[in-house]
């Protein structure tokens, strides 16, 4: 589900995967038959078919998917198209995933970014998967633009604060960004609007509800 996330925030269909597995001599043969089960249920709500991959012996479990998509060479968005001026949206609330265990049955938004692909002007967009800070910071990086988001528009789950969305991961919503116009036919579809890109390149910013701004940094989960 996380590759297909990928695959979404590109304005790409995910279409074939290969799933490489190493086992210890000792792994239940149930056990490895229900992970493949698990996968499969995936694939098969998302149109995507596992074609093959390497079954090994291993000293510990090693599980790796790569998944292939396809897109218009129109439709496809990068990283790197975000304008000042554009506005930030993200299709769905954030936070505390880790605790309400949402992180364990992530949601891929293909559905929502086909709508936005066929139907919009898509300047850049990218899942959250460690955090809004540190993936709307990939787009910052690449695009070389500024954001500044506004904490009360920010959308939250039940009992979540400001900061688990901000820096918690795990939400596998996508955030984009289109020009204003686009933005204001977009503006009762569903999604919400959560910022603005501006000039200053590679720096976030984060308006209080007092009104105050101040810079934060594009942090998240590190991986490494």
């Amino acid at each position: 589900a996380c590759n297909i996330s990928d695959i979404a925030a590109m304005g790409g269909i995910p279409k074939f995967a290969v799933v490489s597995i190493g086992l210890p001599s000792k792994t239940n043969v149930t056990w490895a038959k229900d992970l493949y089960r698990g996968m499969e249920a995936v694939c098969r709500k998302f149109g995507v078919a596992i074609v093959g991959g390497d079954t090994v012996k291993s000293e510990k479990i090693v599980i790796n998917v790569a998944l292939t998509g396809e897109a218009d060479a129109k439709q496809v968005v990068l990283r790197s198209g975000a304008k000042p001026g554009d506005i930030i949206f993200v299709t769905g609330k954030l936070g505390h995933s880790l605790k309400s265990g949402r992180h364990l049955k992530p949601n891929p938004r293909v559905k929502e970014a086909q709508y936005l692909v066929k139907n919009f002007k898509i300047n850049s967009m990218i899942d959250v998967s460690d955090g809004l800070a540190a993936d709307l910071g990939h787009i910052l990086e690449k695009s070389n633009v500024g954001a500044i988001l506004d904490a009360d528009a920010i959308p939250l789950y039940p009992d979540a604060k400001l900061d688990n969305a901000l820096y918690d991961g795990e939400d596998y919503e996508l955030v984009f960004t289109l020009g204003e116009k686009e933005a204001k036919r977009l503006v009762s579809s569903g999604f919400y609007p959560i910022g603005i890109i501006i000039k200053a390149p590679r720096s976030l910013f984060l308006c209080k509800p007092d009104g105050r701004i101040v810079k934060i940094k594009p942090k998240g989960y590190q991986h490494f």
